[in-house]
């Protein structure tokens, strides 16, 4: 509607629309109410309606990541704000394209009960602000949020005062497009000495994380003509699953035998990866190596981990000039694959059904078995909590983009909000969602009924060992009393149903295959809870 006179809450939600976005997320109160109205009844949106308002930024962070949208959430004034710190520095630290949609006090009321200074909220977050000025400048403030959130890689707060919303303004369409910068391959000293560094490595290794999984088909070719092995990062899980090069992860959560073979490599080639602490096994997996970094993130640089020559370079190009260079080099490949065990050594030992305790399933055995069962096109998302590294070393996916890391601010309590999140952003896929029982009491029950409302199609696995069990553990290592970290919780199996979904709970193996039915022939959002001996969990691969 160009030009065309409306009130400044319409011409806001018709720039939501404007940008391509029909799915907003969201609690209302009296400040965005009306916004979050027009958008459904005058711009045909969706309006997902959260029972927190954290949980609506939560859900637009998994919705931008399963959808390849910016991801758009709206709350109101003040406490609707306070309300959403957590989750917003987990955006910023998940590096989520998000706009946050926030009512403020009127501007001619400063003794408003709710009133707060939310530029300085938001910026101890590390999200972006930006400002509505005034009616005029409204849609255009919110172009210029649309265009940082992709830019910068972060959720940009936008400030509304709510006295703005009746005011009378005419509706332009404005939308700012974000350019691209094509992909690079370097040249000069420091690429022929990275060139250099891989021609003479004996063992060489290929190592990609989710900045690289556009670029799988060329280091695939890459690793085949080094005959090199093939690693990921937590976050590049799946990239490489299926090759015959394939060891898996690198770092913390390798199995034994991968761990051999990286301690062999004396040349490691990363694409697309920060070099968490955790993926060098806090430097230890780099000793004695050559490391060549390629990235094209400036500020994945040296975080952690300072390479011996770095690329700032597009992956795939890169892969492509490094085998050329091989190759005019007549640079012989290296047999280190080769070596390789027969056996499939990304995979870890096999979990017993047999070491189940009374009233409880045995972990891994569970987890290998829901590997085996669920849907093979799912997105898998993990809450926080000790279990989540087994589930990491378990539970494969399709591919990188599959896989929500949804405690990137190590917060417990965010995992049922991103998996509604992502059922919304790619609803033709099954979410399964990995959550703990203190996640799922401190964020995920309350939203569950959000996902019955919207009919996701979601499968939550509870791993309920009835304890925090990080804490759980320390208690237990240094002799002390873990009655503090226990807790009587009532059947989650039985929540899920007084909620409207399914609930199942096992306790056996023989309760798993019930289970597993039960996900097979599910009409809508299923809880299966897991009960597990808080003293058997295996620890964090850490």
């Amino acid at each position: 509607m160009p030009d065309q006179t409306t009130y400044m809450h319409q011409s806001i939600a018709q720039s939501v629309q404007d940008h391509g976005i029909d799915t907003m997320f969201g609690l209302v109160g009296d400040a965005n109410l009306f916004l979050a109205n027009h958008f459904v009844t005058g711009c045909g949106g969706k309006f997902v309606a959260a029972v927190h308002e954290g949980g609506s930024v939560l859900m637009a962070l998994a919705y931008a990541q399963a959808s390849g949208k910016v991801g758009v959430a709206t709350v109101t004034q003040g406490p609707g704000l306070t309300n959403c710190i957590t989750a917003l520095r987990e955006g910023v630290v998940a590096r989520r394209a998000i706009i946050l949609l926030c009512g403020d006090t009127p501007v001619t009321v400063p003794f408003h009960p709710q009133n707060i200074d939310q530029r300085e909220l938001v910026k101890a977050t590390g999200a972006g602000f930006e400002q509505v000025k005034s009616p005029e400048t409204a849609a255009r403030d919110v172009a210029t949020a649309f265009y940082r959130a992709r830019a910068e890689r972060r959720p940009i707060v936008v400030n509304i005062p709510s006295d703005f919303m009746w005011a009378e303004v005419k509706h332009r369409r404005i939308v700012f497009p974000v350019e691209r910068a094509q992909g690079v391959v370097t040249d000069g000293p420091i690429h022929e000495k990275a060139i250099g560094m891989i021609a003479s490595a004996r063992r060489p290794l290929i190592l990609a994380g989710a900045g690289a999984a556009s670029a799988k088909d060329d280091l695939i070719a890459l690793a085949e003509r080094l005959e090199a092995p093939l690693a990921t990062t937590l976050k590049g899980t799946g990239l490489f699953a299926g090759h015959p090069y394939n060891i898996g992860y690198f770092g913390t959560l390798s199995t034994d035998r991968a761990y051999e073979v990286i301690d062999k490599a004396d040349c490691v080639i990363v694409f697309g990866a920060w070099l968490h602490f955790l993926t060098t096994d806090r430097g230890k997996l780099m000793d004695g190596k050559r490391v060549v970094l390629i990235n094209q993130e400036p500020s994945d640089i040296g975080t952690f981990f300072q390479p011996d020559a770095v690329l700032m370079a597009d992956a795939g190009q890169t892969a492509n000039n490094i085998q050329y260079w091989l190759d005019e080099a007549e640079i012989p490949p290296s047999g280190f694959a080769p070596e390789l065990h027969s056996a499939d050594i990304a995979i870890h030992p096999k979990g017993d059904p047999n070491k189940s305790t009374g009233g409880c399933i045995n972990f891994e055995y569970a987890l290998d078995r829901l590997n085996e069962a669920l849907p093979q096109n799912r997105i898998v998302l993990t809450d926080g909590g000790r279990y989540i590294t087994e589930v990491w070393c378990r539970i494969g996916v399709p591919d990188p983009n599959s896989f929500h890391m949804t405690d990137n601010f190590a917060a417990v309590g965010q995992g049922m909000q991103q998996a509604i999140g992502a059922a919304h952003g790619d609803p033709a896929r099954p979410v399964v969602l990995f959550i703990g029982d203190g996640g799922f009491m401190m964020g995920g029950a309350n939203e569950f009924n959000t996902a019955v409302r919207t009919n996701c199609d979601l499968i939550v696995i509870l791993c309920n060992d009835s304890a925090y069990g990080a804490e759980h553990i320390q208690m237990k290592d240094r002799q002390m009393d873990t009655a503090i970290t226990e807790f009587n919780w009532p059947s989650f199996a039985e929540v899920a149903k007084a909620m409207g979904g399914e609930g199942v709970q096992v306790t056996s193996p023989a309760d798993l295959e019930t289970a597993i039915e039960a996900i097979g022939s599910r009409t809508g959002p299923i809880l299966v809870e897991l009960k597990l001996d808080p003293n058997t969990v295996p620890r964090m691969r850490i």
